[in-house]
């Protein structure tokens, strides 16, 4: 079979998509201090917590976002920040590290990158084998951050700016969390939570034995897992699990947001009046991370941006504060205490080469995986959360797969049939240089006392997040309800079925890289995983994976240089504010520089502010949700910020202006410079 350009093209950008360093500082991070790593385990010893939080928002204006893989998908402002969220657990001189991201997806990339600069810091106190990083799936990320090609066709390219700003937030994350490293408790808490998803592939789903779908009433998982942190009577966090896809916004989008998932970390972290709950040198912190949601959406009436309202940033507060409800549900009720030590597992497999036993296959017999191919079901998109990109004319130009030497390539009949029945449309994993997706892949198991976080690499559908619970609660010889799946964990190969879900080629089996026998192999690495974890083993750690970092060519736009408007300086508010009163809103704009010149990364583009007793005192900013900036570009070098205020209905009457944050590039020197600007004050009545 030969495979045309333009089909290629379209097929392989329908893959779920995919500077200099920072010296901003995270929340409550401080030198580090040093600590002898121990892997023994001391079920008696107590449990020690710590928790951090930084920004990971990279560039909000002309870089690809990441999710849709849409082209014409690309930032044009910002509407919440993007945070990576830390969770740190020690016991018998044992330590395990978790954090939830709010991007799109974890790249092997950045998992890599995250770990350097942790053994740096750290020595080998934080490494592959206690550190997962997972990621709430956000479809309104910035792309750019992978070094497999296939996941940065979209974006044109490699972005440094967004891999550095996603690596320096995890790494300040961490070393927030290890500063405060303190006596606490843990305790667990389970909750139902019924309208946050939907099925959107429930012809697969049916197509599964009996005993799964009996779990999942419905066809939806709807549980809420929840881990209650505290030192004494204080609560410092909650990891709250639901699966749910992170796509109430849609490709129309252009907002840098962290979506469902996003917002209900901000509600649950914030006050009504957007302030942080603050007690100390710490906050609290609450992290919604993704479970099996490969099929889980939350477009409760099935298209994009529909359900339960027709407005998608409505959606994406509606569905956020649902899971805030049932997370503080869980958390109210969390009674089992967590006890015993903390461990760490991880293996690596190549997925593309897997031979798997027959106790894992549906018919008993030896199966093998394949190289990764995209189907023809995946290259025509979810129509439930987002269709893929169509097909282009011919003639259209890519300038990242020219880079790459184009990507028409046969599919060998061998291929065909080791992916059957997925009508293979793209061989991902035999373009050269050596494919263009990872098959080599981390998998991992986190104790946490009696509880076990299993971290998959992909967006596995609900039952097969089940089976792999099943897989793992059985070798270790405890509760399937004590062990937890954790999807998007340390790298990303798109979705993972079951081999019924797999045969009737939906939108996920044709997203499934590796074949029918995908979730088997996994599960096989599972079980030796899990045995060596109850064994006190070390299973062998399995291949390394490729290191890609030598060539990623990069083709989005940068910044020449930038003038302001004639007539105008950078800072001026060409729209001034005018008088309303709660539940209006406030629209102003400046003349301001690209924002790529400076991220603000642990900052604020913008303050809402008002007058107390002379002195300006911010009440909103750039991270708010009741706050929007869209940029756009005036002329070849000009920029404009619209910055927007939905003035929440409690807040307080007085004199309020706008403050805006930027900085522009020189012409020929390409100095940055920063720069502020105020709008004129106006009255909340």
């Amino acid at each position: 079979m030969q495979i045309t350009r333009r089909t290629v093209l379209a097929g392989a950008a329908a893959a779920p998509a995919l500077a200099a360093l920072s010296t901003n500082q995270a929340v409550a991070a401080s030198p580090a201090r040093t600590v002898s790593p121990a892997r023994t385990d001391k079920s008696s010893a107590s449990l020690q917590v710590g928790v951090g939080i930084s920004d990971v928002t990279g560039p909000v204006a002309e870089v690809g976002m990441m999710g849709y893989s849409s082209f014409d998908q690309r930032a044009e402002g910002l509407h919440q920040r993007m945070r990576a969220r830390a969770f740190i657990f020690e016991s018998g001189g044992s330590r395990v590290a978790y954090v939830c991201v709010d991007n799109c997806m974890i790249f092997q990339s950045v998992h890599d990158e995250v770990l350097r600069r942790l053994a740096g810091r750290f020595g080998d106190i934080y490494a592959e084998r206690n550190v997962m990083l997972t990621a709430i799936h956000s479809h309104a990320a910035c792309g750019g951050a992978s070094h497999n090609y296939a996941y940065n066709l979209a974006v044109l390219g490699f972005e440094l700016q967004v891999f550095e700003a996603e690596v320096n937030g995890m790494v300040e994350a961490i070393s927030a969390a290890h500063e405060n490293l303190a006596p606490g408790t843990v305790r667990f808490g389970r909750s139902d939570l019924t309208d946050a998803s939907v099925n959107r592939s429930r012809v697969a789903f049916d197509l599964n034995p009996e005993e799964d779908k009996a779990y999942y009433p419905g066809g939806n998982d709807h549980h809420m897992r929840v881990m209650r942190i505290s030192r004494g009577s204080k609560d410092i966090g909650a990891i709250n699990w639901f699966a749910t896809h992170c796509a109430s916004l849609t490709n129309e989008n252009h907002l840098i947001s962290g979506d469902n998932k996003g917002a209900a970390a901000y509600f649950w972290e914030h006050d009504d009046q957007g302030v942080r709950y603050l007690d100390g040198d710490t906050s609290f912190i609450a992290a919604f991370p993704q479970t099996n949601s490969g099929d889980m959406s939350p477009n409760l009436f099935l298209e994009p941006g529909r359900g339960p309202t027709e407005d998608e940033f409505e959606n994406a507060r509606i569905i956020g504060l649902r899971q805030v409800a049932a997370a503080r549900t869980a958390f109210d009720a969390a009674s089992d205490t967590v006890t015993g030590g903390v461990d760490s597992r991880i293996m690596y497999l190549d997925m593309a080469n897997q031979v798997v036993s027959g106790r894992f296959t549906p018919d008993g017999r030896e199966h093998r995986t394949a190289p990764a191919a995209i189907g023809a079901a995946m290259s025509a998109g979810s129509v439930e959360d987002g269709p893929a990109i169509p097909i282009f004319p011919e003639g259209t130009r890519n300038p990242m797969i020219d880079a790459l030497g184009g990507m028409d390539a046969p599919v060998p009949q061998w291929l065909q049939d080791a992916q059957a029945p997925k009508l293979v449309v793209v061989p991902v994993g035999l373009l050269p240089p050596g494919g263009w997706v990872p098959n080599v892949l981390k998998i991992q198991i986190l104790r946490i006392g009696q509880f076990y976080i299993v971290g998959g690499p992909a967006e596995f559908t609900i039952v097969s997040g089940l089976r792999v619970r099943r897989t793992v609660a059985e070798e270790l010889g405890v509760p399937l309800e004590n062990v937890i799946f954790q999807g998007y964990a340390n790298s990303y190969s798109s979705y993972c079925t079951t081999p019924q879900e797999y045969d009737s080629q939906q939108y996920e089996g044709g997203s499934t890289m590796f074949g029918r026998y995908t979730l088997p192999a996994y599960q096989q690495g599972y079980a030796a995983l899990a045995a060596a974890m109850r064994d006190g083993t070390e299973p062998p750690r399995g291949p390394a994976p490729a290191d890609l970092s030598g060539f990623q060519p990069s083709f989005g736009p940068g910044v020449d240089f930038d003038e302001p408007l004639p007539g105008t300086q950078f800072g001026d508010a060409t729209v001034q504010p005018g008088d309303t009163s709660p539940g209006g809103q406030v629209a102003v704009e400046f003349v301001t520089g690209h924002p790529k010149n400076d991220t603000h990364r642990n900052g604020t583009f913008y303050e809402i502010q008002r007058n107390t007793g002379g002195s300006w005192t911010r009440v909103a900013d750039d991270n708010d949700w009741s706050t929007k900036l869209h940029w756009r570009r005036v002329g070849s070098n000009g920029s404009v910020v619209r910055i927007t205020w939905d003035v929440p209905a409690d807040t307080p009457a007085g004199t309020y202006r706008v403050q805006h944050f930027g900085a522009s590039k020189a012409r020929g020197s390409g100095a940055i410079t920063p720069f502020s600007g105020v709008t004129a004050e106006f009255r909340l009545t």
